[in-house]
């Protein structure tokens, strides 16, 4: 992720870093105790969304609307608001509704900032844990928790024969796939929380994340954390990973290759 001169990257590192927080008291004051469950596959599987997704997700549009009335939006429960502008925020009001519905605390409020088609600043907020991740400009990430701010960097010095590494497939990496991945399945020493593992990830706790059938939404608010604190984001085939899809993160530029070469059977 480059610099973008003249980018008032402070103007929007302090409305993500008030609309964590914010968030937080929402869920805490409005959600916490009930919520709706309703399957979007409707028997053809189970992708469920909650009550809660879509009141997140009411809430979030309301407050960019009001701050910056003229950018677009682009959710994953009400779709887009479009506009001639070069600002797009991307939202996933829960990642992680699975966790969220049997009270696991992974799940968390995801949202970036895109210019011109480009995550410039991501945050990702758990209510549950009471903490947030946020970038403050291309080369400077942060951990916020206990009212206190940590800088975050990846542990890039780790080796792949060293590396902890997590993943999960949710279902959308076939059988037949997998048995040509045998190598990375025994590597797999982790499950992945979503954007839980992408933020340990990138505070050096795991090495390499590993995910299949990402939406827009899914990746977008992790691409600027991760790579301001130093990692290196891509789909499975060493693509850019702004278009979603299998998504591969990892600690440093040569692990990342070095699992790609043994993802490449699968792709």
């Amino acid at each position: 992720m480059q610099h973008i001169k003249n980018f008032r990257y402070k103007i929007y590192y302090n409305f993500l870093n008030n609309l964590a927080k914010e968030l937080t008291r929402f869920y805490n004051v409005k959600l916490s105790k009930s919520f709706k469950v309703t399957n979007k596959l409707k028997g053809r599987g189970y992708d469920p969304v909650t009550s809660s997704d879509k009141a997140f997700e009411r809430f979030i549009r309301t407050k960019i609307s009001n701050k910056f009335p003229d950018h677009q939006i682009i959710g994953e429960e009400y779709g887009r608001k479009l506009s001639k502008s070069d600002f797009s925020w991307i939202i996933d009001p829960i990642d992680g509704t699975r966790s969220y519905v049997i009270g696991n605390p992974s799940w968390s409020n995801l949202i970036s900032l895109n210019y011109k088609g480009i995550p410039v600043l991501g945050m990702a907020n758990f209510p549950e844990l009471k903490k947030y991740y946020l970038n403050f400009n291309n080369k400077i990430a942060y951990k916020f928790e206990n009212g206190k701010r940590k800088r975050i960097k990846v542990n890039n010095k780790v080796v792949f024969k060293k590396a902890r590494i997590a993943g999960a497939f949710h279902g959308a990496l076939s059988l037949t796939k997998q048995k040509k991945i045998l190598k990375v399945l025994k590597l797999l020493e982790f499950p992945c929380f979503d954007a839980l593992s992408y933020s340990h990830l990138a505070e050096g706790k795991i090495d390499i994340v590993l995910q299949c059938g990402n939406k827009i939404w899914d990746i977008h608010p992790l691409i600027p954390i991760i790579e301001a604190a130093g990692g290196k984001v891509s789909t499975w085939t060493g693509d850019e990973a702004k278009k979603g899809g299998n998504i591969i993160v990892a600690n440093n530029e040569k692990n990342k290759k070095q699992m790609i070469k043994l993802l490449k059977p699968a792709c």
